[in-house]
């Protein structure tokens, strides 16, 4: 039984250390890039309508790769793109244009109706979509960007820890104590009662 309970401890405190690390990366990360988080050349890039779902909900956190040869995408396809100097959309890849020597993408949300109004050209496409998608996490980011939200996600697991941590050296205390009863009640047995 003391074996699972130091295995559980040491879950807990591993778990608590990770999401404080997790934490401060997240805050420091979007700080730092002005708006989403980066790690180890992938974006992450949050949901902000539902013009996706299924596929993926407003809310969510998707991972997209920058960079490479943005007129390889084929029909399918998920790209993140600039509709204007302000807003990045990502849509599904529904129809390839070639005129000229530009290659251009008709795009479409799998929620909407009809296609985009306008054509994406391919030197407009930014990354696409790798797959990952992780749900809820967007409002985390969202919420980190604001000082309060990045004030609170640093300190509340720290605070967790911090707490835990007392409680451990609480329990460890009193069965300290404990032992130094048990010990002294064993010795008060081995002497004789008329000497007590």
């Amino acid at each position: 039984m003391k074996t699972i309970l130091k295995w559980g401890s040491q879950l807990i405190s591993f778990s608590l250390f990770v999401l404080l690390i997790g934490m401060a990366f997240l805050v420091i990360s979007t700080k730092a890039s002005g708006d989403e988080p980066e790690l180890f050349g992938y974006q992450l890039k949050t949901v902000l309508s539902g013009s996706m779902e299924p596929e993926f909900k407003t809310g969510s956190v998707i991972v997209v790769e920058p960079g490479g040869d943005m007129t390889r995408f084929q029909k399918g396809d998920i790209i993140t793109f600039m509709e204007n100097q302000d807003k990045l959309i990502t849509h599904r890849v529904i129809d390839i244009v070639h005129t000229g020597g530009n290659i251009m993408y008709e795009t479409k949300g799998d929620n909407n109706n009809a296609p985009d109004s306008t054509l994406v050209m391919s030197e407009n496409v930014v990354a696409h979509y790798s797959g990952v998608t992780i749900p809820y996490l967007g409002y985390v980011g969202k919420f980190s960007q604001s000082k309060e939200g990045a004030a609170l996600l640093l300190i509340l697991p720290g605070v967790a820890l911090l707490l835990y941590a007392g409680i451990s050296i609480w329990q460890g205390l009193n069965q300290l104590e404990k032992g130094n009863r048990d010990t002294a009640r064993e010795g008060d047995k081995d002497i004789p009662k008329n000497l007590l």
